[in-house]
């Protein structure tokens, strides 16, 4: 009993740091539809209760808000919590396993590029931010 209360904090901080990131929740299949089907990019991040999702993933997705160019929309899905709307996304991310913390980029509903949990854990978040930064100097200009 106590450790389900334990993961509901820690699942309830994870969501209050990609809101006061800026971050859209998506949280059912309709929502991701509804966004990722959009003209123009966004950037989902697939968050998780992991250390590196705590650690490196989130603070870069925080970080990265602040750069100059940026994607039209900044969203989130919750793996292992929200697991309709994981899937669904998961869906767009034609050519990538499942992997959570990731972020993907995508651009009129296709996705354009990926960083996936190898590239995170183990790395500084800057190094995150780079690849990200890096990806939207490519694509959301």
């Amino acid at each position: 009993m106590e450790f389900n209360f334990f993961m509901n904090d820690v699942v309830q901080v994870a969501r209050q740091e990609m809101d006061q990131a800026g971050y859209d929740q998506l949280t059912t299949a309709e929502e991701v539809d509804e966004t990722l089907k959009q003209e123009g990019t966004t950037l989902v991040m697939i968050n998780s209760v992991c250390g590196c999702a705590g650690g490196i993933a989130r603070p870069a997705a925080a970080y990265v808000k602040n750069y100059d160019t940026k994607p039209d929309r900044f969203v989130t899905v919750f793996a292992g919590q929200d697991k309709e709307a994981t899937a669904r996304a998961r869906e767009y991310f034609e050519g990538y396993a499942p992997s959570s913390p990731s972020f993907a980029l995508l651009k009129d509903g296709k996705i354009q590029m990926m960083v996936e949990r190898y590239e995170i854990e183990g790395h500084e978040p800057i190094q995150v931010v780079q690849k990200l930064e890096k990806a939207f100097d490519e694509h959301c200009s």
